[in-house]
């Protein structure tokens, strides 16, 4: 028999991603029509009309290549943020940025610093390029800024702040992330991970477009996955120094960014009623999940973004495995390393109702 040819050892040590469970997967496996999904923070609304109609009408295109500049897209964000289109680069989501990133500053043997818990496509980033992911626990779920300064080393290549951060909500305010940028080598890139940021709605939230223009080593990155509804189309975008962008187009392939994609996010981003009415639903389902949680006596974790973490104060994984049974898939916490937790997306008022109606039967 032939022997199979070795793959590279820095791989070995990745765990693949686990996502959410898909609606059709639970509707195939226990045999039930009538399932959502409050699993992996989509915009319950889903995306905006206007997205819609392009979405149509683009597809009449698609036997064309997309335009790998991705103009027309940098050229509405470049309005929108009052920034020159040499700022911004354009990736397959958030998560192709995230790798594209990686992609140009790590050698074999450099070092990421994390929070703990945080999202896990950071390490996986730094583990396909033979790098590590030096973690940093959490102080009351929220990032130890001094904690993930003073874990910087020599190696240490990129910093990864998620603001706020996923699974906990949580934000690190301006004047804490300026001392932090102010504290640390110019040599160490800082990504601000803001993924959620349209949800916040908190005073002291970061203005990071002025930290980019006062730091030549900051990166934002942005997503059109969540408040925008375009999570199946996978688009996402970074705001950085020209010189940054320039390095990381150096390894971006060509046509990342879908037609369909690119058209859908312009329309989306113009869209100001549904951003609106996005945030509202969210904001009306916050208070009444914590309304709720607090009736029943259960702790969670304040949030700034479209997710609960809350405390179940039993194991997730049995949870989990109930809710699923009554056709509600959410997350369980202990892929964070809280066993007793489950991260919830905020739905519509009948996805909420539904989602307390069967947690309250089954934790009884």
């Amino acid at each position: 028999m032939a022997t199979v040819p070795k793959c590279r050892e820095a791989i070995l040590v990745i765990k693949p991603y686990i996502p959410g469970k898909p609606i059709e997967e639970v509707q195939r496996e226990l045999g039930l029509k009538d399932v959502i999904k409050l699993a992996s923070n989509e915009n319950p609304l889903g995306p905006s009309p206007e997205a819609v109609r392009a979405i149509v009408e683009a597809s009449e295109r698609v036997h064309i290549y997309p335009d790998g500049n991705c103009y027309i897209l940098k050229e509405a964000l470049a309005a929108k943020y009052k920034i020159n289109q040499n700022q911004l680069i354009i990736g397959n989501g958030v998560d192709d940025l995230i790798s594209l990133i990686a992609n140009t500053y790590i050698n074999p043997g450099d070092e990421i610093v994390v929070a703990e818990p945080t999202f896990s496509e950071y390490e996986f980033a730094a583990q396909v390029m033979a790098g590590r992911a030096v973690y940093v626990p959490c102080r009351n779920f929220r990032h130890d800024l001094k904690a993930m300064a003073a874990a910087i080393t020599p190696r240490t290549r990129l910093v990864f702040v998620c603001n706020p951060n996923n699974p906990t909500g949580t934000i690190v305010g301006h004047n804490s992330l300026e001392s932090f940028l102010r504290g640390i080598p110019s040599s160490v890139i800082v990504v601000l991970d803001e993924a959620y940021a349209e949800y916040v709605t908190a005073e002291q939230y970061p203005d990071s477009l002025s930290l980019v223009r006062k730091y030549a080593n900051v990166i934002i990155l942005r997503s059109f996955s969540k408040l925008y509804g375009l999570a199946g189309l996978r688009v996402g975008y970074a705001i950085a120094a020209p010189e940054i962008i320039k390095d990381i187009n150096r390894v971006r392939p060509p046509f990342n960014v879908n037609l369909i994609a690119q058209e859908a996010a312009v329309a989306a981003l113009n869209d100001e009623a549904h951003i609106k009415k996005s945030r509202d639903i969210n904001n009306e389902g916050k208070a009444y999940l914590y309304q709720q949680f607090e009736a029943m006596g259960l702790k969670y974790v304040p949030t700034e973004a479209n997710f609960i973490f809350v405390d179940l104060g039993r194991d997730c994984r049995e949870v989990f495995q109930q809710m699923l049974r009554k056709g509600v898939i959410v997350r369980t916490g202990d892929i964070f390393g809280y066993n007793s937790f489950l991260r919830l997306t905020i739905g519509t008022s009948r996805q909420n109702e539904r989602f307390i109606k069967a947690l309250k039967e089954v934790l009884a």
